[in-house]
This record gives structure tokens, sequence and C-alpha cells, in this order.
């Protein structure tokens, strides 16, 4: 591991490459053959000049050597194409697989780092940066290699014409090279800024978009729209910051990098006018520096990419290899469904919010978590769901700490219903599929008439081929609470975690619930993390969690006898909803 982030952006993408790398050596090879074939007619042109000062007259031997050049025309046509196509055809692949990797990584992350980071800057990652890393793969790997290494060959041969003329087509290299170093130290700081200006503009404009009924509503619209015109200029406003510090240093390397001809030609003739060097040499020497200038100001075009190309490859590589929660990668989950948490500690965001909770579950029970807002009963179900791991203290599944068992045979156990309920922009019937993929049509209504959806879903347009919109935009709150019980119910794990699961209901859908919820504990392990008390009456077992802690425990009857936090709770909640009911009868 320490090795991977010691390496180069392009070594880094070229281990990810994998058997594509055999592609990129063929893309390479052929792009170096490419580049060889475009400067072989400066050959060509100066034996031709060569022949004229000596006198040649033949005119098949000039034809010839036309017909020559437009040969090696066709043939770095045909093998630039050919290099360009297999490497496009590689680095597709390539991206492809990175945001796979991306993506899996994601998944196996403790849910906090995911929540660390804004959906917009995660979207520029997965999206806009994998995407640019095409230029990287696609055209620098094999053509800059390439405009590197046939001009360090013109240069070998114009070293054995005369040394000295060797010497003079280096000058305005370590110039230019000089110019492109301050450039790239110079502008670092400033391109890191442009990045950071760029990512507050996604997250704004996504923030201002998804809060669009929000802000009309409030009358927020001006005060907004400054903000999101704000982030837009601050961000405009690095970019400009940034091409103004490298603009003076960035023209300096493109005009010294390749004016080989610059000292080539006064030297040289000095030399010939002391009879140091031949005439015809000083020609070939002159038509060969003028082909040294296109490769060199090729690779001058991607000193670009390349001065940014280890900020892009950094920010993908930290999702790419960030910490996981260490699980095994095979075996299997116990037999049994009892789970238990022994002295739990957890902190998120550097305060710890849970303090030793210890609580059982006992397999086939029906298990609520009460207590105030901010309590920990979603961190404990998120912690039960193995979307965080613990700091210290334990959990077990059968009596084996969950953390001894691969994440899929125990995602396998747990059907995990969040109190926010998201759904793909997909139909109905395949949301509720997502709880099992193998699952027939009959099975998914089936799921859906048990959790009480199932009515409801042959209301809409499309019945269960409606689409539901971006994140279950076209649905209710309540709607999309009961697809996501049904894709619980179709998962048929033996564990059911239902966090939250009146949070958007009225008293009528409330009622409806409660009998998937019925359903659902039928030979199952159900935990359940309720704000409307009235839900959870019949549990086997009620924790109130009070402050990261474990306040009491007991039945319901139990904690009321004891006139604790649980019966304080019940009162305000009876008293909300006699309330609710009082003014629904008086409309």
């Amino acid at each position: 591991m320490e090795q991977q982030k010691q390496s180069s952006p392009i070594a880094w993408l070229l281990e990810k490459a994998g058997d594509r790398r055999g592609q990129y050596a063929k893309s390479v090879l052929l792009a170096v053959a490419g580049v060889a074939f475009s400067v072989a007619p400066y050959f060509v042109v100066a034996e031709i000049v060569r022949a004229l000062m000596r006198g040649e007259r033949v005119l098949s031997f000039y034809a010839a050597r036309c017909a020559l050049m437009a040969l090696f025309w066709l043939c770095r046509v045909v093998l630039h194409a050919l290099s360009t196509a297999t490497s496009h055809r590689a680095t597709f692949a390539v991206l492809g697989k990175l945001r796979k990797m991306a993506a899996e990584r994601l998944t196996q992350m403790p849910l906090g780092a995911v929540l660390s980071e804004s959906s917009g800057a995660l979207k520029n990652t997965l999206v806009e940066r994998i995407d640019s890393i095409e230029t990287t793969l696609a055209h620098i790997v094999p053509e800059f290699t390439a405009n590197l290494l046939v001009p360090a060959v013109i240069l070998i041969y114009i070293f054995t014409i005369d040394w000295r003329m060797g010497l003079a087509s280096l000058i305005t290299v370590p110039l230019g090279l000089f110019c492109y170093v301050f450039m790239m130290v110079g502008s670092q700081g400033f391109y890191e800024r442009t990045l950071t200006a760029t990512k507050d503009l996604n997250d704004t404009a996504v923030e201002y978009i998804g809060g669009i009924q929000v802000i009309k509503v409030f009358g927020k619209t001006r005060s907004s729209y400054e903000r999101f015109v704000r982030a837009a200029n601050e961000a405009a406003d690095s970019f400009v910051s940034w091409m103004r510090k490298s603009i003076l240093p960035m023209a300096g390397a493109m005009i010294l990098m390749p004016a080989t001809m610059l000292p080539v030609l006064p030297i040289g003739g000095l030399l010939v006018r002391s009879g140091r060097l031949a005439p015809e040499d000083f020609v070939t020497v002159i038509i060969l520096a003028v082909g040294l200038i296109g490769p060199l100001v090729t690779c001058m075009s991607y000193s670009d990419d390349l001065r940014t190309m280890g900020t892009i490859v950094g920010e993908v590589r930290r999702i790419i290899e960030a910490p996981v929660m260490a699980r095994p990668e095979s075996g299997d989950a116990p037999a049994g469904c009892d789970l238990a948490l022994r002295d739990v500690r957890f902190t998120y965001q550097d305060k710890e919010v849970l303090h030793g909770v210890d609580l059982d579950v006992p397999a086939g029970s029906f298990t609520a978590l009460v207590g105030p807002s901010g309590s920990g009963k979603s961190t404990i179900a998120r912690l039960i769901a193995s979307l965080w791991d613990v700091d210290s203290g334990c959990i077990t599944l059968g009596g084996q700490d969950i953390r001894t068992i691969p994440q899929e045979a125990y995602a396998d156990r747990i059907a995990f219903v969040s109190q926010d309920n998201y759904l793909f922009n997909m139909s109905v019937r395949e949301n509720i599929r997502l709880g099992r993929a193998d699952a027939t049509d009959e099975e998914v209504e089936r799921a859906a008439r048990q959790s009480g959806c199932h009515e409801f879903i042959l209301g809409l347009e499309n019945g269960y081929d409606t689409v539901v919109g971006s994140s279950g935009g076209h649905l209710s709150g309540g709607e999309r609470q009961r697809i996501s019980i049904a894709r619980a119910m179709l998962k048929a794990a033996p564990i059911v975690i239902l966090d939250e699961a009146t949070a958007y209901t009225d008293p009528e859908n409330e009622a409806v619930i409660q009998r998937s919820v019925s359903e659902l504990t039928r030979g199952k392990t159900l935990i359940v993390i309720a704000h409307r008390l009235s839900t959870i009456t019949d549990a086997d077992r009620i924790y109130v969690i009070r402050d990261g802690k474990v306040d009491d425990c007991g039945t319901h009857e139990e904690l009321l006898s004891r006139h604790g936090l649980y019966e304080t709770m019940w009162k305000a909640h009876i008293a909300v909803r006699d309330s609710a009911e009082g003014g629904s009868g008086n409309a």
C-alpha cells in the first residue's frame, strides 16, 4: 500500500490497467512507428538537397524520393489511426474499471466516510475526473512517449554528423524545460484552488436544484441564486488566476522548446565559414532540426494535462484506496439469528455518540428502540446493519462477532428499511425486486400486498411498470416507505431492521404499516426504531435510549409502570395523537 502511494500517476493507472497494459504497449509501438514515418521525409529531403548540391540530374532519382515521402505519409496516417484506436479501446475499458472500483469501494467504506463527502464532489470525481483521465491514457501514454523517443533518435543522428551541431540543437531545450518547471511549481496551488472552487460550485448547484421547492416556498430565490452565482464567479476567478500565473512561463516554454533553429543557423553558419562543417551537412542538420519542432510542440501541447494529472488521479485514488471495513472474503454466517451489543462505543465526527451500549435481541423477537431525537437509536441500527464499525466493544450474531463474518453473507441475513427511503429512477416493480434479483413478478406483487402498497400501485399510471422518478420523487413519502418495506419483505432475510418506519405516515397508513410489521415479524427477528410509540406497544422488548446509553428496558407495560422517560414520551405521544384526531374531527 505504501508503495502504491509513492508511485507516479501514470504508473498507478497502468497498474490498474491490468491485462490492458499489452494494448498500451502495442499502442506505443504503433505511435513510435507513426512518428518515425512522420519525420522520415525530413531525411529524404536532406538526401534530395545533398543530391542537388552535388549536381544529380537523373529525374527518376527525385521521383522515387517523392514517391517514398508519399508512402511515408500514408504509413504515418495508418499507424497513427491504429495507435489511437488501440489506446482508446484500452482506455475506455480502464475508465469503466475505475468507476466500478470506486463504486464498489463506496459500498465497502464506513457510512460516515461516505457521508462526509458531498454528493457534488463524489459525482465530480466519479464522472468528470475519471473522464479527464482519458487524455492521459489514450493520448499521453502513446503519443507523448513516441514524440520523445523520435526526437532523441534525430538528435543522435545529428551528433553523428557533427557533435557541435548536436549541442546547438539542444540549447533551447533546457531553457524551455526551465520555464515549464517554473510554471508547474508556481501554478500547482492555483490549480488545486481551482479544483476546490469547482467542487464548491458542484455542491452549490446540486443543493440549489435539489432545494428549489423550499427556495420558492420561502421566497429565498434571490439569496439562493446569488449564492450559486457567487460560487460560479469564484470558480471562474480561480481559473483566471491560474491562467494568469501560468501564461508567461507556458508561453516561454512553448516558444523556446521547439526553437531549435535559433542556435543552429548562426552556429552552423560560422562552422561552414571556417571550413569545419561541410555545406551539405549543414543543410542536412537544418532540415533535421526543423523535423525536431513537430514532436517537441506535440509534447508541449500536453503540458496542461501533465501538470493537472497528479491532482486528478489523486482524487480518484483517494476513493479507490480509501480504508474499508475489515471483513473476511469467505465464510458463512452463523445459523442463529440472535443479536447482542456488548459495551459498544462509537464516535461520529470526532464526538462519541454511543457510550458502552449493551442490549440483546433474541432470535424471532420483536425489539424496539425508542428515545429522544439524537439519542443514538438510528446509529445503533446502522451499526447492527454493518453500515459502520464500532470503535470498541462488539456486535455478535449467533454469538459470533459480525466483523468475522463476510460482508455479503451478513448482508443476506439483514433487511434494512431506513427512514430515508431511497428509490431509484426505474419502475416500481424493479425497485421492489432489488430485495431479491431473481424474484418473479408474482413474488413482487405478493410482497407489495403484504406491505399494503398493492392498491396504490395499481392506481398509478402504468401500475407496477410506473417509473418513480429520481429518488422516487413521483411518489409521496408514505408511498415510498411502503415500497421500501415491500423490498425488505421480498428479501426474506431472517433479521429485519425498520428505522423510523412510520416517520411519514398518517394514522390510516400507520395502521397499514403496523399490519405489514406483523407480517415481517412472523418467524423473524425484528428491530424497530420508532418515534410513534403506538406502533411498538406489542414489542417483546423495548430499549429506551438516552444520550447514547440504554436508559431502560422492558415491555410497554413494564416501562410505563416505572414512571421514567418512556412514560413521559408515551404521554407526549398520546397528547399529540389526540390533538391530531380532535383537529381532524373538527375539520
